[in-house]
């Protein structure tokens, strides 16, 4: 194993305001706003404090661009209450710190997203330094949501493309993550990166849309023979280690030695346990993170991010739920795993 130690992880900085609402209203019409929370939002900022709240022993540091704003200073003070490094948390003077107001139905979990993109739109390869870190591993994300490293490179595909590049040629192994928008630029962006990840961490819709495969049936069941196609796809594109997918169900995992893993996950109650939906995918890639960091079997690897994630649904923002990582795996022997 490397004796590069610790996680690196960089992408969206973002503060999320979660609001608990009654109803999903219609347009022109009124819901109730029962409750309102800050909270973390963004691949790296979620992932990076999930980690640290299961109790990785390991350094965890963060890379980015926030506004020089008081929300900027708000993201500083929370990773460094959790112990994450922000020396390569870099601040404009010129964008404010992005936020998402996150919509969340009580009665239901689920949520809706209204977005502002912020500093993160100016994000781009002169921001990140790999000369300066001795991390194992390079987390990316959000690809779709990044702008600059969103935009085409005539070296390497993408800008994101030639980032993990240089992470990969400094000798960290690199992983990355997508937002699930509703639209077809995915293999534009996602496919030129894929030489330069060694785990490609994503779920089903957006495994699907990267690769056109239908992966769901015309009834929206998962079909897991055209996602089990949809991940070889991905690998056949430059996936070096293995695809990660998660879906409601669980999670799976495609090696390039062609190994399977799966594991469903935690059979929670279908009421009085679900607070929140959001942040529950950056937990299953925070567990699986851990996992792959400590040298886990995939299978462990899997069964860490589904307890994570159960955790994670705990609570209506996207790390208040999390707990040590002994604490996350209980919930698996309290409630059982589906399949």
């Amino acid at each position: 194993m490397s004796n590069r130690n610790g996680i690196l992880a960089g992408g969206n900085w973002i503060v999320d305001a979660v609001k608990i609402i009654d109803v999903w209203p219609q347009q022109d019409t009124l819901a109730n706003i029962l409750s309102t929370t800050k909270g973390t939002g963004g691949s790296p900022f979620n992932i990076l404090v999930d980690i640290a709240l299961m109790g990785a022993s390991f350094p965890l540091a963060a890379a980015g661009l926030a506004g020089n704003d008081e929300l900027g200073d708000w993201i500083v003070d929370v990773c460094k209450k959790n112990g994450v490094d922000t020396a390569a948390l870099l601040r404009s003077a010129d964008a404010p710190t992005s936020f998402t107001d996150v919509m969340t139905v009580q009665s239901t979990g689920r949520r809706t997203f209204f977005h502002a993109r912020g500093a993160n739109a100016q994000l781009g390869p002169e921001h990140f330094d790999f000369s300066k870190t001795q991390a194992r591993i390079f987390h990316l994300g959000y690809l779709l949501l990044l702008d600059r490293l969103d935009g085409p490179s005539a070296t390497h595909g993408t800008v994101a493309a030639e980032v993990l590049a240089a992470a990969s040629a400094a000798g960290l192994k690199t992983s990355i993550d997508c937002v699930s928008e509703d639209s077809d630029r995915f293999a534009q962006i996602v496919l030129p990166t894929l030489k330069y990840v060694d785990y490609c961490i994503m779920n089903e819709f957006e495994a699907g849309r990267c690769t056109g495969r239908k992966v769901h049936t015309a009834e929206g069941k998962l079909d897991r023979t055209e996602l089990r196609a949809a991940m070889q796809s991905l690998l056949d594109a430059g996936v070096r280690e293995r695809v990660v997918v998660h879906f409601p169900d669980g999670g799976v995992a495609l090696g390039r030695d062609g190994k399977w893993d799966e594991h469903g996950s935690v059979a929670l109650p279908a009421s009085g346990y679900i607070v929140g939906a959001a942040g529950a995918g950056d937990a299953f890639a925070a567990g699986v993170l851990l996992g792959w960091h400590e040298g886990r079997p995939m299978a462990e690897q899997l069964r860490y991010g589904v307890c994570a994630a159960a955790a994670n649904l705990s609570d209506e923002t996207c790390t208040g739920g999390l707990r040590p990582l002994a604490e996350c795996l209980a919930l698996g022997s309290q409630f059982g795993f589906r399949g």
